[in-house]
């Protein structure tokens, strides 16, 4: 999903190719598992898209169409039986990802939880964000909240109860989407959190929270998550994050739920990588989600 529009710093687009050229499509293969397609998402190219009249929603009109159509795969791809990885773009695409799967399991009865590892929230609403950058805009309109262009994504009304969104690595909120995550009933582990109970403890607590929550969960996993240190290639780094080891705990542990049927990997930026080190970073970790041990 080379989708490039939500974000102040572009060449996120470029995320799904520096991961193929990582070697994902092997890497998964080398697990036993089948690659149905590997074809990007149609979207507009975005030095030739318009940014349109509202400043608190940059790039409303190429984002929600290329999120419907992302919606619609992932839709699909669920009925399918198959599970969607989705590599992208900037994180404005859970927009598409959430939306494609509440679709489905709402129909099934089932309750979808999210564990979102990332730095932010990405819960302001075109009333509280300081950028007007929809990747910042993106969970909480999941939720319910914000413009109706956003929550009313390819199906009407809220994609996902705000109480089955479970957060990790959080470091980096705005005063108006810390509120608004307080008031939603949001679950959220802090980077302080980490500090104080140890990441083995979280990882518990994590778990815990999908069993008890949800019978589907979905991963959407920001590389900007981790520290920079480690994964420069991101285009809105900050201090403090994670360690790769962590990440690579987290992920072993939720493939051990049995209840992770999907995921997306967001804010790879060739750009700003080094020797595509965070490309190569992110594989390994959708490696490890889908069966991938050291021993």
């Amino acid at each position: 999903m080379p989708l490039d529009f939500g974000g102040r710093r572009h060449g996120s687009d470029m995320g799904p190719s520096a991961m193929r050229l990582a070697g994902i499509s092997d890497r998964i293969e080398s697990l036993g598992h089948t690659v149905i397609r590997d074809k990007p998402v149609e979207t507009e190219a975005q030095e030739y898209a318009e940014i349109g009249d509202n400043p608190k929603a940059k790039y409303l009109k190429p984002i929600t169409e290329a999120c419907t159509r992302l919606a619609e795969q992932v839709d699909l791809s669920v009925r399918n039986g198959e599970f969607p990885l989705i590599l992208g773009g900037d994180h404005s695409i859970v927009l598409g990802s959430v939306a494609g799967l509440s679709s489905v399991y709402a129909e099934k009865g089932l309750r979808l939880g999210v564990l979102y590892v990332d730095a932010h929230g990405d819960f302001n609403t075109d009333q509280t964000s300081p950028t007007g950058n929809i990747h910042g805009e993106c969970m909480a309109a999941c939720a319910g909240y914000g413009l109706t262009q956003l929550v009313n994504l390819y199906k009407d009304g809220r994609k996902i109860d705000p109480e089955n969104i479970c957060y990790v690595g959080v470091r980096d909120l705005d005063s108006g989407e810390k509120k608004l995550m307080k008031e939603a009933g949001v679950t959220v582990f802090t980077v302080s959190d980490i500090d104080r109970q140890g990441f083995s403890d979280i990882v518990k607590k994590v778990k815990l929270f999908f069993k008890t929550h949800c019978d589907v969960v979905h991963i959407s996993f920001d590389m900007d998550s981790l520290d920079p240190s480690i994964a420069p290639g991101t285009g809105v780094p900050v201090p403090g994050g994670l360690n790769y080891r962590e990440a690579l705990l987290l992920m072993e542990e939720m493939a051990t739920l049995g209840t992770v049927k999907s995921m997306e990997i967001v804010e790879v930026n060739p750009i700003l990588d080094v020797r595509n080190d965070t490309a190569s970073m992110a594989v390994t970790l959708a490696a490890r989600l889908l069966g991938e041990t050291l021993y």
